[in-house]
């Protein structure tokens, strides 16, 4: 189950021209990201929620992952009631899920075994190792998920990020609210009870593209991964006194000016003009990426 129906504000105005799913990382949209590592993992069922623009997610997977389901919502359900609502496309059993915004070489084989070799295990979250009492999780010398957003039923030895990437167990799966989050209103709870979370610890790159600045970086580490100074799209136009450094220029899309194009992504069809650094640009938008948030010129 592919999460992708949320509403994108912290990454606003670029969420304004498509949804949050859809912004395009390197070569790709974030969603195909995540699809082609399923795909390639061999996952043969995938469904992917989709509210905000719910209309281009259904376009996208249709012309690119004909064998992908949509479950779109016409109300927000949460985590937790987007994969309650998509039980019949899901079929029985445990399920995988991943937030269509995280960006994570994680992969789906190793993350479903893991939850295997422990069958009374409710759910399997990934997450990268941090010091004690730091981050989002709380572990014990076991691995087990002790503590979740403050929330905590024993002792723990090391915390942790929670990267949005998981197994729900069938068992929980069951409890799923109709409307609701997966981590405040089933996670914690079944903690409460006494069910037994784990975690598969990694220390792999990940990236939230929820702010502008994490998906500037999600993109610069794309260029890195594949040791790239720039990446120009079929049918970009470059401009004779354009220098691009760490950037990554979108289909159709034009650098223009003259100067340094550093630390950019243009979305495909947009022309940035240089000289520009640390940006994003789409359409009339140009997003500094200077802060959480970003500055805005049009």
């Amino acid at each position: 189950m592919v999460l992708g129906a949320g509403l994108g504000t912290r990454l606003q105005p670029l969420t304004d021209l498509c949804a949050k799913a859809l912004v395009p990382v390197g070569d790709r949209p974030a969603l195909a990201h995540v699809l082609d590592r399923l795909r390639t993992a061999g996952v043969l069922r995938v469904v992917v929620n989709a509210h905000h623009r719910s209309s281009d997610v259904r376009d996208f997977v249709g012309a690119r992952f004909g064998d992908v389901a949509v479950s779109e919502e016409r109300d927000l359900l949460g985590t937790a009631g987007g994969v309650a609502r998509a039980a019949d496309l899901l079929g029985e059993g445990d399920v995988i899920v991943w937030n269509a915004d995280i960006v994570a070489n994680v992969d789906p084989r190793l993350l479903a075994q893991t939850h295997g070799l422990h069958p009374r295990t409710a759910a399997t979250l990934v997450v990268r190792p941090r010091g004690r009492g730091q981050g989002s999780v709380g572990l014990d010398a076991a691995n087990r998920v002790v503590r979740l957003r403050g929330e905590r039923v024993a002792d723990e030895v090391s915390g942790g990020d929670f990267l949005g990437i998981h197994v729900l167990g069938s068992g929980l799966r069951a409890t799923l609210p109709r409307h609701g989050c997966l981590v405040g209103d089933t996670y914690i709870p079944a903690m409460r009870r006494g069910a037994t979370l784990r975690a598969l610890l990694t220390e792999a790159p990940f990236f939230d593209l929820g702010t502008p600045t994490g998906y500037l970086d999600a993109n610069l580490e794309w260029l890195r991964e594949r040791a790239l100074v720039h990446w120009v799209g079929p049918g970009a136009h470059v401009g004779v006194g354009v220098v691009l450094e760490s950037s990554v220029l979108g289909e159709g899309a034009s650098a223009i000016g003259a100067g340094t194009l550093e630390r950019c992504v243009v979305w495909p069809g947009s022309s940035a003009s240089a000289p520009l650094a640390d940006a994003i640009v789409a359409g009339n938008i140009v997003l500094r990426c200077g802060g959480v948030t970003g500055e805005i010129t049009a």
